[in-house]
């Protein structure tokens, strides 16, 4: 690491208090340009390389904010423009498939774990980092608000049903957690492991008859944001409820189904029968 990128590093970290994930994710990305004070030349090449190696529009963006971001620290007037993301529908279960997930009927403490997992994100739409790492003494059982650990340290308080309430109080009653035990822990009383909780939950998709929507675990929080539209619920306090810091991601997440468009057609329709 070049000079100029550590003390830009070190300034993030101990002046900004980023995340460690946040120090890779800039480590990461300045490993792209060739100098501490590249031409506008060699940030087009860095770019070129990133889409060569065969990176998405989506990633090459992520790695264009944190070199964007190391060029205004250095005082440099270049900046590299964004790439164009497709706008593609984000993947979500459908309501055959949610119910499907909801009746099922689990058998012993793991598949307990599973399915209260599964309504835990269908139910709060927080992400899956967020759940796993999600302690009993930060539940409000009595108020129902669960208090969530989102991106960059950011602590939200997220409502939850009453049938969830059930469920996680019948879960931490009969496998005793106690208050700083971890709600989804293994068996050795640790985190667990997002391949192994991707992987059961493919399983359990298998098992009811259905192939899981791409990007699994995060259909969840997708299919969440789409019904809390859906049913009236503002972009707004979506925004709020899924951590998100600008209203133009929580807008990503929300896509009106083809159904739901056929059916405001045809109520505003001119050569509809009035």
């Amino acid at each position: 690491m070049q000079p100029r990128f550590d003390q830009f590093i070190r300034e993030r970290q101990y002046l900004h208090n980023v995340t460690p994930s946040t120090v890779l994710w800039y480590k990461n990305s300045l490993r792209w340009l060739p100098s501490e004070s590249p031409s506008q030349e060699q940030l087009k090449d860095a770019v070129m390389r990133m889409c060569e190696k065969g990176r998405k529009a989506t990633g090459c963006n992520c790695s264009i904010r944190a070199i964007n971001s190391y060029l205004k620290w250095s005082g440099s007037t270049l900046k590299i423009p964004r790439l164009k993301e497709p706008q593609l529908v984000l993947p979500t279960f459908t309501p055959q498939q949610i119910r499907l997930l909801v009746a099922w009927k689990p058998k012993g403490k793991y598949q307990r774990r599973l399915h209260l997992l599964v309504l835990f994100l269908l139910d709060t739409g927080c992400r899956i980092s967020e759940a796993l790492g999600l302690r009993v003494c930060e539940i409000d059982f009595e108020n129902m608000l669960v208090t969530l650990d989102g991106k960059g340290r950011k602590q939200r308080l997220v409502p939850f049903s009453f049938e969830l309430r059930k469920a996680m109080f019948r879960y931490v009653t009969e496998f005793k957690r106690t208050l700083d035990s971890l709600l989804f822990a293994n068996r050795t009383h640790t985190m667990l492991a997002h391949r192994n909780v991707l992987r059961n939950v493919k399983q359990l998709c298998k098992r009811l008859g259905f192939k899981a929507p791409a990007r699994t675990l995060h259909a969840f929080r997708h299919t969440m944001a789409t019904s809390y539209i859906r049913r009236g619920g503002s972009v707004a306090a979506l925004q709020r409820l899924l951590g998100h810091s600008s209203i133009t991601t929580t807008m990503r997440y929300v896509h009106v189904q083809t159904a739901d468009l056929s059916a405001m057609h045809e109520r505003v329709s001119l050569l509809s029968s009035r």
